[in-house]
C-alpha cells in the first residue's frame, strides 16, 4: 500500500538492493531504429513494495511493443529505473538523477503516490508526460496543480461513484462515516460528501481519528448511525472493529463500507494492539460491503497485446520464478504496470504522424520543446484501448476509469455480488446479497405508513341490512302505488308517503359509500365516494323526513287555530303539500351546491400516534385514516346540523302537539309522528356522536350507518305495515272496489228510475202519516216553516210513534235543514235508510245520542258537514244508511240521542 495513504501491503517483502541508475541497453534487433528513453521509479521495498511484481510485468510489455513493427516502427523503448522505496526523499535525489543524466527521458513512470506527488509537481518544469501505474491519492486529480499527470491505477475516489449506486439501489438516503485523518482519506472523504449531495443523500455524521477510534465509534453509536462508510488503512480497521463490537454497532440494523484492498484475513490477524478474539472480530464484521477497484479484466478478451488477462497472468507468474503471489508485492497493481507501458507505447505511436507533419520526430524531444509534449499529452489523453487490466480509458483529470468489484463478506469469506462500470454508469448485479436480517437493513429507524381500513365484516354486515332496507322500501312503494285508489290509502296521503320511501331508500344507499374506503377504490376516485356519501344522504334525508314533516305541520295547521282559520284550511291542496317538500328539498340542494362549488370535499390523512410492533424495534408503524374534509368542514357542518336540528325540535313539537287530533284526511298523522320521534332521537344522538368518534373508523360508521338503517325500518314498518295489514286483513281494497262499481253503475243508469221510486215512496209516507199523526203536524208545514219550529215541536213525539211506521226510509229533502234539539232521543231502527238529501243540515244538538241501528249504512252527502254536538254519542245501529245529502248540516242539539232503529221511515220533510 502507499505509505501516502493509498495502498500499502501488509506483507513483508525483503529489501531489494537498488538497481543501478542505468541499465545497459540491449542492442536493437534493428540496427536502423532511434532508441527512446523512459525513466521509471519501481519501489522495490519500502512501505509498498509493488515493483517487485510491476517491473517484471513492465519489461514484458516493453518487449512486446519493441517486437511489434506495427508500433512505433522507428524506434525502440529503453527503460531506465531506480528503487525509490516508496520514500518522496528518496525519490527526490532519484528524480534530479534522471533529469539531470544522460539520456533524455521521454516520460517519467513513478509508483507510490507520495513519489508520484513529487514527480508530477515537478515535471511540469521539464515539460515532462508523468504516467503513473500506482498512484490513487484523490489529490492528483488536479490538473492545475498537476497538468502533465495521468495514470492507469483509478483514484481512490472511484469507489465513491459505487457506494453511491448502492446507496440508491438499496433506498438509503442517510449515511455517516469514520476516517483515519490521512490526506488520502480526507480528499476522498470530500468526493463522497459532493456525490452524495448531488445524488440527495444525507451525511448525517462524520468521524475522523488519528490512532485510537474508541471516541468516534461511542459518537456513532450515540446518534444512531446505521450505512457506515469506513476509511482507514488494515490495521487501523482491526482497531474499529474490535470497538464496534464492543458497542454492538454491527448486526441486521447495520452495514460498513470498506476499502476492498484489504487481505481476506485481515480480521483474523492476530494484533497485540486490540483485545478482541477472532470469534469476535469475525462477528463484528460479517456482512460488511467493499469496493475494489478492477485491476485484472474479467472477460476473457485479447486486448492491444493480442493476451487475455488469463495468458499475462501466467507469463508473469513464468516471470516471476514461482514467487508466492501474495508475498509479492505489487502482484494485483501488475497489470496496471502493464498497461501503462501499452498506453505509453500506443501514445507515442500516435504522433509520429503530426510531428512529421511539422517536420518534427519524437527524437528531437528536449526538456525545453513544448509542442512535442503537447502532441504526446494529446494522444495520452485520447488513448482507449483493450488492456489486461480492463478497457484503458482517461478520464479529464488524467485518472484511469474502470470497472469497481462489489465483495460482501458472507460466513467469514467475501463473496462477488456485482460490478460497477463507473464510464457507462452500468450495475452488473449477481442478485446473491445476504443480509443478518430481512433484508437490507433501513438507514435509520424504518417509518411504514400503514392506513386504518374499515372492518370488513362490520362494512357486509351493516350493508346486509341495508341492501334488505332497500327492498323493504321498494315492497312499500309498490303497495303503496298498486293500491293508491283505496279509500283508506288515499286518506293517508299516498304520494306523500311514496316520497318518505324513496327518501328513505336513497339514506339506506348512502350507507355503501359511507363504508367504502382506500381498500376499495383508488385515491384519486375517494373525492366522487365523498360526494356520493353527502348528496345520498343530504337528499334522503330531506324526501324522507321533509314529507313526514310536511304531514304532521298540516295537521297542525289546520285543527290548532281559530274556528274561522280552521275551516279556510280544512281543504288544502295536494298541491301544496308537494310544494312545502319541494321548499325543503330545494334548500338542501341549493346549500349542498354552494358549499361544494365554494368549498369542494376532499382527501384529508389524519396522522396518528407512531407504534411500535412486537418483534422488531427497529420498525415503527404510523398509523393514517383518511377522510371526506374540506377547509370550513367544521363551518358547513354547523350550518347543515343547525338547520336540519331545527327542523328535528319543530317535527317533534308539532308531533306532541296533534298527538291526540283525529283526520281523515291524514289518517296515519299519528304514525308519522311516532316515526319523526325516533328519527329526530337518533339524528340528535347520532350527529355530535359520529363527529366524537371521526378518528375511530369502525365506530364512528357503525353507529352512523346503524343509526340509518334503524331510522329507515322504523319509518318504513310504522307508516306502511299497518296500511298492509289493515288491507289484507280487513280486505278493504275489495269492497271498495265492489262499492266504486256499484256506484258508478248506479249512478250512470239508473238515476230517473230511483227518482221516479222516491216519489212513490214519497206519496205513500204522506198517507202514513196523515193516519199517524194529525195532518197540522207534519203535511202542512211548507219547507219555510221550519223555521219557525220551536224544540217543543219534537218533544211531542214519543219514541213509540216510530215503531209503528212501515218500514220504508226516512228522507230528508228539504231545503232547511232537520233540526233536532228535543230532550229526548230520535229513533230510527227501521230496516231502510234515513235519508237525508236537504240543502240545510241537520243540526243535532240534543244532549242525548243519536242511534242508528239500521243494517245499511247512515249516508251523509250533503255538501255542508253532519254537525252534531251533543255530549252524547251519535249511535246508528239501523240495518240501512242514514243517507243525508243537504248542503247544510244536520244539527242534532237535543239532551237526549237521535236514536234511529224503527222499521217506518218519515215521510218527506
Amino acid at each position: 500500500r502507499e505509505q501516502s495513504g493509498v495502498e500499502l501491503r501488509s506483507v513483508l517483502i525483503p529489501r531489494v538492493p537498488r538497481s543501478p541508475p542505468l541499465s545497459p541497453p540491449t542492442p536493437p534487433p534493428w540496427p536502423h531504429r532511434s532508441l527512446l528513453y523512459i525513466g521509471a521509479l519501481f519501489p522495490m521495498s519500502g512501505g509498498w513494495p509493488g515493483g517487485q511484481a510491476c517491473l517484471p510485468a513492465a519489461r514484458m510489455a516493453l518487449n512486446l511493443v519493441n517486437r511489434r513493427s506495427d508500433i512505433l516502427p522507428d524506434y525502440e523503448l529503453e527503460l531506465i529505473h531506480y528503487d525509490s522505496m516508496c520514500d518522496p526523499g528518496q525519490a527526490t535525489k532519484l528524480l534530479y538523477d534522471l533529469l539531470y543524466t544522460e539520456p533524455i527521458k521521454v516520460l517519467l513512470l513513478p509508483g507510490c503516490s507520495s513519489v508520484s506527488t513529487l514527480v508530477a509537481e515537478a515535471a511540469r518544469m521539464w515539460n515532462l508526460i508523468v504516467l503513473s501505474y500506482g498512484s490513487s491519492s484523490p489529490a492528483l486529480s488536479n490538473r492545475q496543480r498537476f497538468p502533465t499527470f495521468f495514470r492507469t491505477h483509478p483514484s481512490a475516489t472511484l469507489h465513491n461513484p459505487t457506494r453511491v449506486q448502492l446507496f440508491q439501489k438499496w433506498k438509503w438516503t442517510k449515511i455517516a462515516t469514520i476516517q483515519q485523518t490521512t490526506e488520502v482519506f480526507t480528499s476522498t472523504l470530500d468526493d463522497l460528501e459532493e456525490r452524495v449531495k448531488e445524488a440527495g443523500i444525507e451525511i448525517s455524521v462524520r468521524q475522523s481519528f488519528l490512532t485510537d477510534p474508541a471516541v468516534a465509534v461511542k459518537n456513532l453509536k450515540r446518534q444512531d448511525a446505521r450505512i457506515i462508510v469506513g476509511l482507514f488503512y488494515e490495521t487501523e480497521a482491526r482497531k474499529v472493529f474490535c470497538e464496534v463490537y464492543k458497542e454492538k454497532l454491527y448486526g441486521k440494523k447495520h452495514v460498513w463500507f470498506l476499502i476492498g484492498w484489504y487481505a481476506d484475513n485481515w480480521f483474523k490477524i492476530h494484533d497485540p494492539s486490540i483485545n478482541c478474539t477472532v470469534e469476535q472480530m469475525t462477528e463484528a464484521v460479517e456482512g460488511h460491503v467493499t469496493t475494489e477497484i478492477v485491476m485484472l479484466n474479467p472477460e476473457t478478451v485479447r486486448g492491444a497485446s493480442n493476451l487475455t488477462s488469463q495468458e499475462f497472468l501466467a507469463q508473469l507468474m513464468s516471470e516471476l520464478g514461482g514467487k508466492n503471489p501474495e508475498e509479492t508485492g505489487g502482484f494485483q497493481e501488475a497489470p496496471l504496470a502493464y498497461d501503462a507501458i501499452w498506453a505509453m507505447a500506443l501514445a507515442l505511436n500516435k504522433t509520429v504522424g503530426p510531428l512529421r507533419a511539422k517536420g518534427r520526430r519524437l527524437e528531437d524531444f528536449n526538456y525545453n520543446n513544448r509542442d512535442i509534449t503537447a502532441e504526446i499529452y494529446r494522444a495520452l489523453n485520447t488513448s482507449s484501448f483493450e488492456g489486461v487490466s480492463g478497457h484503458v480509458v482517461f478520464d479529464a483529470q488524467g485518472s484511469r476509469m474502470a470497472w469497481t468489484l462489489i465483495e460482501q463478506l458472507q460466513g467469514g469469506s467475501y463473496k462477488k455480488i456485482g460490478y460497477y462500470d463507473s464510464t457507462k454508469g452500468n450495475l452488473s448485479w449477481y442478485g446473491n446479497d445476504k443480509w443478518i436480517g430481512p433484508g437490507p437493513p433501513a438507514d435509520q429507524t424504518v417509518v411504514i405508513e400503514e392506513f386504518r381500513y374499515l372492518s370488513q365484516k362490520l362494512f357486509v354486515s351493516v350493508s346486509v341490512f341495508a341492501g334488505l332496507g332497500i327492498l323493504l322500501g321498494i315492497v312499500c312503494l309498490t303497495f303503496n302505488i298498486y293500491n293508491s285508489n283505496v279509500r283508506y290509502i288515499q286518506n293517508s296521503q299516498p304520494y306523500l308517503n311514496n316520497i318518505t320511501a324513496v327518501g328513505c331508500m336513497m339514506a339506506l344507499a348512502a350507507v355503501f359509500p359511507l363504508g367504502i374506503d382506500g381498500l376499495h377504490v383508488a385515491r384519486r376516485q375517494f373525492p366522487v365516494v365523498c360526494q356520493f356519501r353527502l348528496w345520498l344522504l343530504g337528499l334522503g334525508f330531506s324526501l324522507a323526513y321533509g314529507s313526514m314533516f310536511t304531514k304532521i305541520w298540516w295537521v297542525h295547521t289546520v285543527f290548532t287555530k281559530k274556528e274561522d282559520k280552521k275551516d279556510k284550511r280544512k281543504h288544502l291542496e295536494p298541491f301544496k303539500l308537494y310544494a312545502t317538500v319541494g321548499v325543503l328539498l330545494g334548500v338542501d340542494v341549493l346549500s349542498l351546491m354552494i358549499w361544494q362549488i365554494v368549498d369542494p370535499l376532499h382527501i384529508t390523512v389524519e396522522k396518528f400516534t407512531r407504534e411500535a410492533p412486537k418483534g422488531d424495534l427497529d420498525v415503527l408503524i404510523q398509523p393514517l385514516l383518511e377522510h371526506c374534509s374540506s377547509e370550513k368542514m367544521n363551518t358547513w357542518l354547523g350550518v347543515v346540523y343547525g338547520y336540519k336540528g331545527l327542523l328535528l325540535l319543530l317535527g317533534i313539537f308539532l308531533a306532541y302537539e296533534t298527538k291526540s287530533i283525529s283526520t281523515e284526511k291524514i289518517n296515519d298523522h299519528r304514525a308519522v309522528g311516532m316515526a319523526i320521534y325516533n328519527v329526530a332521537v337518533l339524528c340528535m344522538i347520532t350527529a355530535p356522536v359520529t363527529m366524537i368518534l371521526t378518528s375511530q373508523q369502525d365506530a364512528s360508521f357503525a353507529f352512523a350507518s346503524l343509526a340509518i338503517v334503524f331510522s329507515v325500518y322504523i319509518t318504513l314498518v310504522v307508516l306502511f305495515v299497518p296500511k298492509m295489514r289493515r288491507l289484507i286483513t280487513r280486505g278493504e281494497w275489495q269492497s271498495d272496489a265492489q262499492e266504486t262499481m256499484k256506484t258508478g253503475s248506479s249512478t250512470n243508469n239508473n238515476d230517473e228510475e230511483k227518482s221516479r221510486q222516491l216519489e212513490r215512496e214519497n206519496k205513500e209516507l204522506q198517507k202514513i202519516i196523515q193516519e199517524v199523526t194529525p195532518p197540522s203536524h207534519w203535511s202542512t208545514l211548507a219547507p219555510s216553516h221550519w223555521s219557525t219550529l220551536a224544540p217543543s215541536h219534537w218533544s211531542t213525539l214519543a219514541p213509540s210513534h216510530w215503531s209503528t211506521l212501515a218500514p220504508l226510509p226516512l228522507v230528508h229533502s228539504s231545503p232547511l235543514p232537520l233540526v233536532h234539539s228535543s230532550p229526548l232521543p230520535l229513533v230510527h231502527c227501521s230496516p231502510l235508510p234515513l235519508v237525508h238529501s236537504s240543502p240545510l243540515p241537520l243540526v243535532h244538538c240534543s244532549p242525548l245520542p243519536l242511534v242508528h241501528s239500521s243494517p245499511l249504512p247512515l249516508v251523509h252527502s250533503s255538501p255542508l258537514p253532519l254537525v252534531h254536538s251533543s255530549p252524547l254519542p251519535l249511535v246508528h245501529s239501523s240495518p240501512l244508511p242514514l243517507v243525508h245529502s243537504s248542503p247544510l248540516p244536520l244539527v242534532h242539539s237535543s239532551p237526549l240521542p237521535l236514536v234511529h232503529c224503527s222499521p217506518p221511515p218519515i215521510g218527506p220533510l
